[in-house]
């Protein structure tokens, strides 16, 4: 008799994974320098909501998902992970983000700063 293999969750999120497009499940880093950090509106928790409200695009609000993380100096002072979604929204805002890469998930240490947890 042959024996079936035992699927581990690993398994099962890498099979999950793969059925979805990639860019949703992407998040890019995007690095805030020290300018950057000092304006408010360059904070999406306090920006990207009252921007959505005005253009008539709250119903983005439950894909949207924004983590962030203090960096590690002045030209990296604050990381933003980033969404598909809430990238495209940014760049709507007229901001030009300065993108450091790609994540599968966002970094352990960030927090969730604005929107869903790991929303697609």
């Amino acid at each position: 008799m042959a024996s079936t293999p035992t699927l581990t969750s690993n398994d099962l999120l890498q099979r999950l994974t793969s059925a979805l497009p990639q860019e949703r499940m992407n998040y890019t880093v995007i690095a805030q320098n020290e300018e950057e950090v000092q304006s408010i509106q360059n904070a999406p928790s306090i920006s990207m909501g009252p921007y959505l409200i005005s253009t008539g695009q709250t119903r983005l609000l439950t894909t949207l998902s924004i983590y962030s993380e203090r960096g590690d100096g002045l030209e990296r002072m604050r990381l933003l992970y980033m969404n598909a979604t809430a990238l495209r929204i940014w760049r709507e805002m007229g901001r030009q983000p300065t993108v450091m890469g790609t994540l599968h998930r966002p970094s352990h240490k960030s927090l969730l700063s604005y929107g869903v947890p790991f929303s697609e």
